[in-house]
This record gives structure tokens, C-alpha cells and sequence, in this order.
């Protein structure tokens, strides 16, 4: 049984050949030394020893390291936090091996032809693709997203062997096939390399485009795709003038309720109203640019949630403002998988019992009701995980992405509560009047 199932997957599991061989003895000799360091007594909290290996291991693993840290309802939590951490920077490929790219996908002549200059210092080199300055023959400025040589090929090595052996591993130890390694890596395996054809970054670009024009919004803005100068492994966007959302600029930073509020606000929004929601808005793919408006860059990650998710996200915000534990106790129900009935009066009592916890630990700022859970949000999703698992109820892939940007919001939480009250009050307002049928006398 076990030989027929190897070759049943072996086809689409894994790739064994050179490649393969040859990344498995990389993989092997930073894992040694990794290993031996402990050995010699480096011993290092276990989530921290692990971070640091797949950053060393690179692109696919750096990709895992950021599954995890996004997936608060799948991996505990001292690794969810840990993996927050996750550098996905690399050192930058030479020039003259990325030209490469740009002529297998835009011809040799791609100077003059398509671009009169491209700068060959790098902007950004992450462990997919490295981004360059470049003007167009027509005269825009603009940025070109390059995929890194052969990072397709380690991707699916690594991705397919990595599934082959969890196949393997669940039929040999049936017990594990409740922890699902296969399925969870096949996800993986699905959303990395999607990331790689960035004809579907481009398409994600469009998508929220069309959201942003419907809606009117002017305060939001995402680049302008250019499709005679991109391809599957070439991607050539208008180039933003600005600046990342750092802390460290925010504090000196005018109209800052106004740009976060428009960002938050949009991001909201875009949970119900569009087909697709950004999913990883960390500080250096949000810009605050020159003429006041704020730029969503970096399209490869987002997240799409089906009408039923979207209905139970709604309402358990409007919930958690409103301080409704029953509803959110059943929204939550609407939103996570669970195979056995849950008691939700039961659930709605623990939601209740941490939220005051919470509240009692905090100082009364006079901020609205609502507003004080809020204080710690990362601490309270990552809770709100843990209290649902101890129902039975876990929460699909879609929701834990939400999660994620729930945390990177967070990081500008510290810059808004230093805000005037009223304009804090102001900002939530301004949110929660978005979401259909809230009430806003609730809050008086």
C-alpha cells in the first residue's frame, strides 16, 4: 500500500533529478551547521532557532516562516509571534543575471524597445524577485519586478518534496493524518508558487483598481500596471514617490489620522466590497506619497473570502465594537469549521471572562466603549484563536490572512492613541458607519 501510494504521488509530489539532488545537499549543510552550533551551546529558544534556519534556507522556507506567522489557528503561539519576524530579504543577484530574465521575457532589445534606462542597483531584493528603477521609452517612470533566477525551480523542489514526504509520513504513521502535513502543504505549495506568475499580481492590481474607482476613493492609490513591459516573470509598475509607513516618520508625519484612517478605512472596505483584500500591508508596502494620497504596492499576497466568511467578519467586528459576546460567539461559528456542537453560550462566557480581563489591565483613557479591547489587538486575535480552539472551532486560511493584517495595522496602534481622543473616536466612527446596519447610538 505504502509503494503504491509513492508512485501514485510521486508524479506531482516531487521532482527527482539534478535539482533536486543538489538542493537537498544545500538544504542538508545549513541544516548541519545549524545543528552543530546548538550542539556546541547555542542553545536558543527553539521558535528563534527555527526562524533563523529557514531565513538561512531561503525563499521557500522564508515563504513557510510567513505561513506560520500568519496562521495563528494552525501553529502555537510562541511561533506565530516568533515567525512575525521573518525576513524576507536576501542578498541582491548580480545585474547581469537578472538581465537575463528581462530578455528571455521581453527580447534582447527591451533597450531601446520597451525601456530607454533601467538602474542596476537593485531598490528591494527579497527571496522571489528583486525590484529595479527604470524609465520607459515613452518617458514614465517606472519600477520592474524581476523573478530571480531559478527561484521557480527551488520553489518546487523544495514544495514537492517537502509534500512527498508528509504523503510518505501519513501513511507510515496513520495517527499523523490528523494534523493534515499534506494538506496544509499542498496550500503551501499552491500560494507560493502563484506568487511566482505575476501575470496574477497584475490582475490582483486591476481587481482593486476597479474597487478604488468605483467607490470613488481619492485618498487610496495603487500603481498603474504597464502589459507591454511585463510578463509571467517580469512585472513593470508606475513608480511611487514617497515614502514607507514607519513609525519613526509617522511621529512627525501631518494629517496622520487621515492618511491611516484612509488606509484602515479602504482595507475595511475592501473585506466586503471588492472580490479581493490585500493581505500583506506590512510598513513597506504602504506609502505615503508625495501629493498626501496612500499607495498599496505589492499585490502577491491577498486574500479572498467567500460570501458566507464575509457575512460572519462583519458581524463579528460590529460584535467585538459592540461588545456583544453572544454574537460574536455565533458569528465565529459562521466563520471556523468545527466536526461537534459547540455550547455557544458557553463560548460567549469566555469571550466575555478574557475581554474583562483585558479591560481591567488597562488604564480608563475615556475612550469609548469598544475602543479599549483594541489596545492590545494582536494579543486579543491571537486569544481569540486559542478560546475558539478550545471549542472545536478552527478558522479557515482566509481568516487567519485577515489575522495577519489585523497585526500589521497594530503596529501603528501605539502612533494612534497618542492622537487626540476625539480623532480616535473619529477614525473608529468613520469605520464601523461603513459596515451595513451598525448602529451608531450603540456607541454613546
Amino acid at each position: 500500500m505504502i509503494i503504491k501510494t509513492i508512485f501514485r504521488e510521486l508524479p506531482s509530489a516531487a521532482s527527482f533529478g539534478w535539482n533536486s539532488m543538489k538542493r537537498v545537499r544545500q538544504t542538508a549543510v545549513i541544516l548541519g551547521g545549524i545543528g552543530l552550533g546548538w550542539a556546541l551551546g547555542d542553545r536558543i529558544p527553539t521558535p528563534v532557532l527555527m526562524r533563523r534556519a529557514f531565513e538561512r534556507l531561503g525563499a521557500t522556507y522564508i515563504k513557510i516562516g510567513q505561513l506560520i506567522a500568519s496562521s495563528p489557528s494552525l501553529f502555537p503561539e510562541e511561533y506565530v509571534i516568533e515567525f512575525q519576524r521573518c525576513l524576507d530579504q536576501t542578498e541582491p543577484v548580480a545585474f547581469k543575471n537578472m538581465e537575463k530574465i528581462l530578455e528571455e521575457e521581453l527580447g534582447k532589445n527591451y533597450i531601446p524597445e520597451i525601456f530607454s534606462h533601467v538602474n542596476q542597483t537593485p531598490l528591494a531584493s527579497a527571496s522571489i524577485a528583486q525590484v529595479y528603477a527604470a524609465r520607459l521609452a515613452s518617458g514614465e517612470d517606472v519600477v520592474i519586478k524581476i523573478q530571480r533566477p531559478g527561484v521557480e525551480t527551488i520553489l518546487t523542489t523544495d514544495l514537492n518534496s517537502l509534500y512527498f514526504a508528509a504523503v510518505t509520513l501519513e501513511k507510515l504513521i496513520p495517527r499523523l493524518q490528523h494534523a493534515s502535513l499534506a494538506g496544509v502543504l499542498s496550500e503551501i505549495r499552491r500560494t507560493v508558487l502563484e506568487e511566482c506568475d505575476f501575470n496574477k499580481e497584475a490582475e490582483n492590481i486591476e481587481i482593486f483598481s476597479r474597487f478604488l474607482e468605483l467607490n470613488g476613493n481619492k485618498e487610496v492609490v495603487t500603481p498603474k500596471v504597464y502589459p507591454h513591459a511585463s510578463s509571467r516573470r517580469v512585472l513593470t509598475m508606475e513608480r511611487f514617490y514617497g515614502v514607507a509607513v514607519r513609525k519613526q516618520l509617522l511621529n512627525s508625519t501631518e494629517n496622520l489620522y487621515r492618511i491611516l484612517g484612509a488606509a484602515f478605512q479602504t482595507w475595511m472596505e475592501s473585506i466586503t466590497g471588492c472580490e479581493l483584500f490585500h493581505a500583506d500591508l506590512h510598513a513597506g508596502n504602504l506609502m505615503i506619497l508625495d501629493d498626501g494620497r496612500v499607495g498599496f504596492i505589492d499585490f502577491g499576497i491577498v486574500g479572498r473570502i467567500s460570501e458566507k466568511t464575509q457575512e460572519g467578519v462583519q458581524s463579528l467586528i460590529k460584535a467585538m465594537m459592540m461588545m456583544d459576546y453572544k454574537t460574536m460567539a455565533e458569528s465565529m461559528l459562521v466563520i471556523g469549521m468545527t466536526r461537534k456542537k459547540v455550547n455557544t453560550a458557553r463560548l460567549a462566557k469566555d469571550l466575555e471572562d478574557f475581554y474583562l480581563s483585558v479591560e481591567s489591565s488597562i488604564p480608563d483613557e475615556g475612550l469609548p466603549v469598544g475602543i479599549t479591547e483594541m489596545s492590545e489587538p494582536d494579543h486579543t486575535l491571537l486569544e481569540i484563536v486559542r478560546i475558539a480552539e478550545t471549542h472545536g472551532i478552527r478558522f479557515p486560511r482566509e481568516f487567519t490572512l485577515l489575522l495577519k493584517q489585523f497585526l500589521y495595522f497594530d503596529s501603528y496602534r501605539d502612533i494612534l492613541f497618542d492622537m487626540a481622543g476625539a480623532n480616535m473616536e473619529g477614525l473608529m466612527e468613520d469605520v464601523i458607519l461603513k459596515l451595513e446596519g451598525f448602529d451608531p447610538s450603540l456607541l454613546q
